[in-house]
């Protein structure tokens, strides 16, 4: 096999150490990413903060571009495939985390606001890999949901979706869609004047999907006329350069990092490296390359003696580590914000999923161990 040259976002996991075997790595900010960066390259590998589209490859060499995303409005797919050029994305890879981010999130509030989730209507809107899993922490949970996503709807004769109209008088709506501008169910400012006037004056909105999927004008305004209503974001419009006056008035907020775990940002990349070994086996790759060679780590073990959910999940994680370094943006002069913003995901801290952490007890009911256990943590009975 020929050596490839590839460019590859820093921020992707384990970058440099899995493709060197591929060729050689350079490691850049991706927000630098630029034509006169990659013209050259064989391969790109990016994140989402580097929009890829016909001026960033235009007359470049690239043969293979790989997004460690589930999501891809940063990639115009389109001219991928009319130029050929082969596409690979890490669909799912990030869902757990992101559903433990929500799981979080809301046990603190329940708790703040003193009551139990299970007496509550979470409405999700959007169900496939990130929707989904929060349907089932919440079936475990006991929490009544409430479904919405026409696109799922349309392929399934199950009637466990309803409209958009049946999801706005839930107490809690969480959003988990892609950000599309076309098509028959656009999502861009879904969450609009409409749409947020529907709502509960108290309603809990949590959006961790994406930025764009929200008219930020329009909830400040909604927020600022319904001072009850919670709202839980970890997306934003303009990224990294944030609406500080939405950051006031949210309950939680972070820096796009919902799906930022380990475990999450790994999956990603043992992704990108099958798809990339994928295409050169049809090309040009003639010796076995392995596969990730992921930093061992050992599971976290911590220990709980009674019935207690939340404080499982508290231990695991507390998504007010992460939403108090954001409380510091408003006081950073405004020319220095976004730099601050890349910062806090630039240098991220490990945080392992609950399938990488192992509860030991000796005085807990079989139901909450096996509670627990669905909702992916490993328990051992001392």
């Amino acid at each position: 096999m020929s050596s490839l040259s590839i460019v590859a976002d820093q921020q992707i996991l384990l970058a440099k150490e899995s493709f060197s075997k591929f060729g050689d790595v350079q490691l850049v900010d991706g927000r630098s990413i630029d034509h006169q960066m990659i013209k050259d390259a064989d391969v790109l590998l990016v994140r989402s903060v580097t929009k890829v589209n016909e001026t960033l490859l235009k007359d470049s060499k690239i043969k293979f571009v790989g997004s460690a995303t589930s999501g891809i409005d940063h990639i115009d797919t389109d001219y991928l495939r009319k130029s050929n050029i082969p596409f690979a994305q890490a669909l799912g890879s990030n869902a757990r985390s992101v559903a433990e981010y929500v799981l979080s999130s809301l046990f603190i509030i329940a708790e703040q606001q003193g009551f139990a989730l299970a007496d509550k209507t979470v409405g999700i809107i959007g169900c496939g890999q990130v929707g989904s899993r929060v349907k089932r922490f919440m079936d475990v949970l006991g929490v009544n949901c409430v479904l919405n996503d026409p696109l799922l709807a349309q392929q399934s004769s199950a009637h466990s979706y309803v409209e958009l109209e049946d999801i706005f008088q839930a107490d809690i709506i969480t959003l988990h869609v892609p950000l599309s501008t076309d098509g028959e169910f656009p999502t861009n400012k879904l969450v609009n004047k409409d749409f947020l006037n529907n709502l509960k004056s108290d309603v809990i909105l949590v959006n961790s999907s994406r930025g764009q999927v929200v008219d930020e004008a329009d909830l400040l305004a909604f927020k600022q006329a319904n001072p009850k209503a919670t709202l839980i974001l970890d997306v934003w419009c303009n990224e990294p350069d944030i609406d500080i006056n939405l950051l006031e008035k949210a309950f939680i907020a972070t820096p796009h990092i919902a799906g930022y775990s380990y475990d999450g940002k790994l999956k990603a990349t043992e992704m990108l490296f099958a798809a990339l070994k994928d295409y050169l086996s049809n090309e040009t790759l003639k010796e076995e390359v392995g596969e990730v060679d992921e930093v061992k780590s050992t599971k976290e073990i911590f220990t709980i003696n009674e019935d207690d959910i939340l404080l499982a999940v508290m231990q695991s994680y507390d998504v007010r580590s992460d939403a108090i370094a954001m409380t510091s943006l408003g006081n950073i002069g405004a020319d220095k914000r976004s730099a601050y913003f890349d910062s806090l995901r630039k240098n991220y801290p490990v945080r392992r999923e609950f399938t990488n952490r192992v509860i030991q007890t000796n005085n807990m009911s079989s139901e909450i161990e096996q509670q627990l256990q669905q909702l992916g943590f490993k328990v051992d009975t001392l």
